[in-house]
């Protein structure tokens, strides 16, 4: 059954939580100022090449904060202003409590909260229950833009691999195109946009809403989704080439 947990449990249950998880991870806070320990963990998931979801509101980020989640690839961040509730979930375990992921609360505040685990058949139906409500809040939430302080991170990291790649292609292909998740080479296929190891990643959930980074043609920033993998030029400048790629 569910366990209550005191900032001091939370916080080292969060940590596992993180270190536990596979597939799935949202972290839900709606003030956020990550310890060195959490971005350490954010880092070592982010290499594993693991989407992490990580929903805010309330306060804009410091410029250190963009910068360092901007750099991590498979972060997708989210923000909501209505955002009260703090919930951080993995794929088995999912915690619900007072503590912000905020290193001040974690270091000074009183805590409470409940750690509840989706394989105790106690737990199971309040599991399910709030998992529809993380659904909801993330749906709801929108993709945060980051402001031009932090896209000199963009600039230096993302853009020159971009134009690399572009070069290494045929002039006469007209099947390439980019994994919408990872960014990398593949067929242009808009019915599977994802490269082998992103699309079996995807297809343990089948989300076909969810979102992801990239344009599947032009391979720049995107809110692509499976049903939707281009960004609207592209789809627009494309209609024959995407219809050639799907026959």
């Amino acid at each position: 059954m569910a366990k209550f947990i005191n900032t001091r449990k939370a916080v080292a249950a969060i940590e596992e939580l993180i270190k536990e998880a596979e597939e799935k991870l949202i972290l839900i806070s709606p003030y956020l100022k990550l310890s060195k320990d959490f971005k350490e963990l954010l880092v070592y998931r982010n290499s594993k090449d693991k989407i992490t979801t990580i929903i805010f509101g309330k306060q804009e980020l410091n410029p250190n904060e963009m910068e360092f989640l901007e750099g991590l690839r498979f972060v997708i961040l989210k923000y909501n202003q209505d955002l009260h509730a703090k919930c951080y979930l993995n794929d088995k375990q999912m915690i619900i409590t007072s503590l912000n992921l905020y290193e001040f609360s974690m270091a000074n505040n009183k805590e409470m909260g409940a750690l509840i685990n989706i394989n105790d058949p106690n737990d199971k139906e309040m599991f399910e229950d709030a998992l529809k409500e993380i659904e909801f809040i993330d749906k709801t939430s929108e993709r945060f833009k980051f402001k031009s302080s932090s896209d000199k991170v963009l600039k230096i990291s993302k853009k020159p691999q971009k134009k690399i790649r572009k070069k290494t292609r045929s002039s006469s292909s007209n099947v390439a195109g980019y994994c919408i998740r990872c960014n990398d080479d593949i067929m242009l296929k808009p019915l599977v946009p994802y490269c082998k190891k992103c699309f079996t990643s995807w297809k343990k959930y089948e989300n076909h809403e969810y979102e992801e980074k990239h344009c599947h043609i032009c391979g720049k920033d995107n809110h692509s989704t499976i049903n939707k993998p281009t960004c609207y030029p592209c789809y627009k400048s494309n209609k024959n080439k995407l219809e050639f790629a799907d026959s």
